[in-house]
């Protein structure tokens, strides 16, 4: 079990995000502005980032940054923009996935990112 926290501004879509990566036996914790995700980001430790691109107080740039300061835990944009997102200065998102998104799609994209992971840090353990 992943602990996730996932960021959106439209609370109904993090509610849905939030069930499909439950339902998939992950931890979650729901976010609603940027602000609040990247002081989430500052207290507790989490293995993976699902965020929306364009919120409230902010753009996902914030997130992801706050994310990549942090560790290498994967960060998974989920937006309507993904071009606008894709093309941002870096840090990158590990992934970029279009609006409405695939529940059976996020949660393996998540799962696989998180395998990658763990892979990279025993490695780095040895």
């Amino acid at each position: 079990m992943a602990k996730i926290l996932c960021v959106d501004d439209e609370p109904h879509v993090v509610t849905l995000k939030c069930a499909i990566l439950e339902s998939a036996g992950h931890s979650v914790t729901p976010c609603t502005s940027a602000r609040e995700a990247i002081e989430k980001l500052r207290q507790n430790a989490y293995d993976a980032v699902v965020t929306d691109w364009r919120l409230g107080d902010a753009n996902g740039r914030a997130i992801v940054q706050a994310a990549k300061d942090h560790s290498s835990m994967p960060v998974v944009v989920v937006s309507g923009y993904v071009a606008e997102a894709f093309q941002a200065a870096a840090p990158l998102a590990d992934l970029y996935l279009e609006k409405p998104v695939n529940p059976e799609e996020l949660v393996t994209i998540v799962n696989e990112l998180l395998k990658t992971g763990e892979r990279a840090t025993s490695k780095q353990d040895r």
